[in-house]
């Protein structure tokens, strides 16, 4: 096995896109990344970590870590973890945690664990969803609406509210609703007022990636984020993609029946683990 870095953006995605589409839905988030580094690597920190494993000269996995974000790794060969997990060490990097399908990640967090003695905790327990057809629903009153400067405010005060309810800290700073309004990826349900939105997360060869979706309190319970993803994906089908890509939180049952209704289909599970120091 051979470890590949990488210090170029586009020379990275250019090596190790064929592999990542092979199973896109599995490494939307992998994609997505990628993509955003090449076209908008703004919405990040410079220097990421970006390497791949080749076994005779094929990609067999990839890793991508964009500060202060954890690791993510790819449907990897498990034999690929260690050499990863070696010259992360040997660099001396600090890997907040580990995210990406749940065989590769517990392997990664042994791994590192015995490297560094740093201990690791469970974090979130995902699922990977995948749409190809937008399915009728009962539609709830208002419609979507590209976000504007003057939600500014709102959209900061609901991403911390989102961010604090599912990870229980604050996870992004004011620069990632700037980017996103500035990008038109970032949508609002409007029912009068503003009472939902959600965001284009990133975007693959055939598909788009959505979330976070996130509905006060307040205006829950009446089908606003339900129709609001709806139209949403509807919209880029109709833009001429052939999939849409979510992940839910897997101790929230309410999402994954709610999303099952729009027409989005289990792909696989995923899991996150933090380290402790």
């Amino acid at each position: 096995m051979k470890l590949n870095r990488f210090y170029n953006a586009k020379q990275f995605y250019n090596q190790v896109k064929d592999y990542l589409i092979s199973q896109e839905a599995q490494h939307c988030l992998l994609l997505g990344i990628s993509d955003t580094l090449v076209h908008n690597p703004e919405r990040y920190q410079p220097n990421p970590y970006l390497a791949s494993v080749e076994v005779a000269e094929q990609v067999v996995a990839v890793a991508i870590m964009t500060h202060p974000y954890k690791l993510v790794l790819s449907c990897l060969d498990l034999g690929a973890v260690e050499i990863f997990a070696k010259d992360l060490y040997t660099q001396s990097l600090q890997v907040p945690g580990v995210s990406g399908q749940t065989s590769s990640v517990i392997a990664f967090a042994k791994t590192w664990e015995n490297l560094t003695g740093q201990t690791y905790q469970l974090g979130m327990q995902m699922r990977i969803h995948e749409l190809q057809a937008v399915q009728p629903i009962v539609r709830a009153n208002g419609y979507l609406r590209n976000a504007k400067e003057d939600d500014r405010a709102l959209l900061l005060q609901w991403n911390q509210d989102f961010e604090l309810e599912v990870f229980g800290e604050r996870m992004t700073n004011a620069q990632y609703i700037d980017n996103h309004i500035k990008q038109n990826t970032i949508y609002i349900w409007q029912d009068e007022v503003s009472v939902s939105f959600v965001c284009c997360a990133g975007s693959t060869p055939n598909g788009k990636r959505l979330g976070p979706v996130y509905t006060p309190k307040e205006y829950r319970k009446k089908g606003y984020a339900t129709t609001c993803v709806a139209d949403l994906s509807q919209k880029f089908l109709d833009m001429g993609c052939k999939f849409c890509f979510l992940f839910t939180d897997l101790a929230n049952p309410v999402s994954n029946h709610i999303y099952r209704k729009i027409g989005y289909l289990p792909v696989t599970d995923c899991c996150e683990y933090k380290f402790i120091s």
